[in-house]
């Protein structure tokens, strides 16, 4: 798709210093750091700009298209979240519910003290764990791939990655075996907790969450393209994965035509399963930036989204200050909270990040972003593949992002 400079003009961004955003990802994509992007940015209801660059898959000249399929990946959490607050607006649950009243198994949780698995010291946790410490992030779970502690190692042992042969009742019964990080409410530590929001989806709907999704948020919002596998039908447009190379560049993760999202999977994550496209994702932002509704389709009340959007962290920290792990202390999160779902941009001097207060976003682990900004009623979606979990291979693409839209304002 190409957009005009009209129909910038009409989103109120100049098109002129949207051309640096374009430089700038092709500077990504010539240095080999980057194979391809796919960007929009809707604002007041117009898509201001949409620039796809690159190649989806490099090692056999496909380009990236409109239609192109990503990983998502931890985009996934924020759209299980409004999932699970869909049965809260329908009374089914409230946020300060204890989760063993979902999970019997969980009654019983104690917190980590010391010791290596299995031989583990413990205490008790000082309160029961919620739904919304679930939501928060504050649940006392964390991820194997943290390597922080003796307790993410322990996930390791068990056999709890990211991904897996396993179901999600496997992982609710092998993480009723395993101590907490830290009590809950005390801390805010990323985590396999969204995870378990879509388990609670199951409980609560009776449906499974795949199900569920299609139902009450893909059809309504029109995401066609979006689920936890790709079909055949689908996928000639799977985008390849890319990682660091050693001695530089970029080298194939997850091969597109081999893929393991091209077959239907046994775990169905809702803290990263999902793959979908630019468009489809933009769908669902605009459902949010439409407080809940787009095109007389409402998905969530606008109270619950202004609750959502909130933050959650107890005492109203930072991500930044109730963190555990020295990931997340880096400026930007000094200036985050955490709502129900996303994080929100408390203080933008703080976080050394252009935008607004209020400003609610994620990004997934492929380098996919996205953000939505009520204020200058504007959504952003950014789309790409290169999978970076070590910080000397990271860029800071979504900071740069926000610097040139931002820049682009008239």
């Amino acid at each position: 798709m190409t957009v005009s400079l009209d129909r910038a003009a009409a989103g109120g961004l100049s098109a002129r210093n949207l051309e640096h955003l374009d430089e700038h990802m092709q500077g990504y994509i010539s240095a080999g750091k980057l194979a391809g992007t796919l960007t929009i940015i809707y604002r007041k209801g117009e898509v201001a700009h949409w620039s796809a660059q690159g190649q989806r898959d490099r090692e056999r000249g496909k380009p990236i298209a409109d239609d192109t399929i990503f990983r998502i990946y931890s985009m996934t959490k924020p759209i299980v979240s409004v999932a699970l607050m869909q049965l809260y607006e329908r009374g089914l649950f409230q946020l300060d519910d204890p989760v063993h009243r979902y999970i019997p198994s969980w009654k019983d949780l104690r917190v980590y003290q010391g010791g290596i698995y299995p031989n583990f010291q413990t205490k008790p946790c000082e309160r029961p764990m919620t739904v919304r410490d679930l939501l928060t992030h504050q649940s006392g779970l964390t991820y194997g791939f943290m390597v922080h502690s003796n307790v993410d190692a322990a996930y390791r042992e068990v056999g709890l990655g990211l991904a897996g042969s396993y179901s999600l009742q496997d992982m609710v019964d092998r993480l009723a075996e395993l101590p907490l990080d830290f009590s809950p409410g005390t801390a805010w530590h990323y985590s396999h907790a969204t995870d378990i929001v879509g388990y609670l989806v199951e409980v609560i709907s009776g449906q499974r969450l795949d199900a569920y999704l299609q139902e009450r948020i893909f059809r309504p919002l029109g995401m066609t393209d979006t689920g936890f596998w790709v079909k055949p039908e689908q996928a000639d447009r799977l985008a390849t994965n890319y990682r660091a190379a050693q001695g530089g560049g970029i080298e194939v993760l997850d091969d597109a035509a081999t893929s393991t999202y091209l077959k239907e999977p046994t775990f169905l994550s809702g803290g990263g399963g999902l793959v979908s496209t630019a468009e489809d994702y933009l769908r669902f932002c605009r459902m949010l930036l439409g407080q809940g509704q787009i095109e007389g389709a409402r998905i969530l009340g606008r109270k619950t989204l202004q609750l959502m959007t909130a933050n959650h962290i107890t005492g109203g920290k930072s991500i930044a200050d109730a963190a555990i792990s020295d990931r997340w202390r880096e400026p930007s999160h000094a200036g985050s909270g955490f709502g129900l779902g996303f994080a929100v941009t408390l203080d933008t001097a703080d976080g050394q990040v252009s935008g607004t207060p209020g400003t609610y976003y994620w990004s997934g682990a492929a380098s996919t972003h996205f953000w939505i900004d009520p204020v200058e009623e504007i959504a952003v979606v950014f789309m790409t593949q290169y999978m970076s979990l070590a910080a000397e291979t990271r860029y800071n693409l979504a900071r740069e992002l926000r610097a040139i839209v931002y820049g682009a304002l008239d």
